[in-house]
């Protein structure tokens, strides 16, 4: 498995295009509400903004995209909104898993998946094997998903195969690996739709130098032209990972040569 650079301990490589994008779909609910529908009428057409947006990010040279589909803190919504989310999320990996394959895109889940019922735990199993081979884009969907029940499992799971490890021997690069992202490179651009401005316990070691980027659009409404605006407040960053810019500057123009 690739080692992928650490933002806290080197300095990634930065582009003009993310490398990595990960997005909170915010703003269902309310996108339905304000039309006098169900909510769940909101997460259904969300769906439709999500095929827009990993088309969109697979044409543009986007190497991995990673959505904020349920997070560990969402069962704590109203039980008929839980069960019409695990109805969708169950008939959408049935209906895209083709066309992901079709236009080489891996899907990977990530999560606590033993809290959903059998059908989507084989469905998940069906549809990363058979996109495991693709190579285009890395598409995860975060479900059941918890940035500090990452960082947690992720321990447990480093003790488990370092059982006499000592804690002065406890590093960046040791649990790395266990995480659960481990496979793809920290996010360079989050996105949240939606008005809210707060990561909301999403990939929270990760985003540790991953550029913010929120909207008031609400997720049903947020399409290819709104993902460009993202990419284009990116591109005007100035990505220092803890240097001046005196010293982004210089390496800039030692690159240039």
């Amino acid at each position: 498995m690739t080692q992928h650079t650490s933002s806290t301990l080197a300095i990634p490589e930065v582009s003009a295009i993310p490398r990595h994008v990960a997005i909170i779909m915010d703003g269902n609910g309310r996108w339905a509400s304000k039309r006098h529908m169900p909510r769940v009428a909101g997460h259904s057409e969300g769906l439709n903004a999500v095929r827009k947006i990993v088309t969109e990010c697979r044409r543009l040279g986007v190497e991995y995209l990673t959505l904020f589909a349920f997070s560990s803190e969402n069962w704590r919504r109203p039980p008929e909104e839980v069960g019409f989310l695990m109805k969708l999320f169950l008939k959408s990996l049935k209906g895209e898993v083709t066309r992901l394959a079709e236009n080489d895109i891996c899907l990977k889940l990530i999560g606590d998946l033993e809290r959903f019922d059998s059908d989507i735990q084989k469905m998940v199993t069906f549809s990363e094997e058979k996109t495991a081979q693709c190579k285009a884009l890395t598409f995860t969907i975060a479900a059941n998903y918890g940035g500090r029940w990452d960082i947690l499992q992720a321990m447990r799971q480093c003790l488990i195969a370092h059982p006499h490890l000592k804690p002065e021997q406890v590093s960046e690069d040791l649990i790395q690996p266990f995480l659960s992202m481990s496979y793809a490179p920290e996010p360079d651009l989050f996105i949240r739709t939606g008005g809210e401005q707060r990561v909301s316990n999403f990939l929270l070691w990760q985003l540790a130098y991953t550029e913010l980027y929120f909207t008031d659009v609400l997720w049903p409404d947020f399409d290819e032209a709104e993902l460009h605006k993202s990419f284009e407040w990116f591109s005007q960053r100035e990505r220092r990972f803890g240097r001046t810019s005196a010293q982004v500057m210089s390496q800039s123009m030692s690159d240039a040569v």
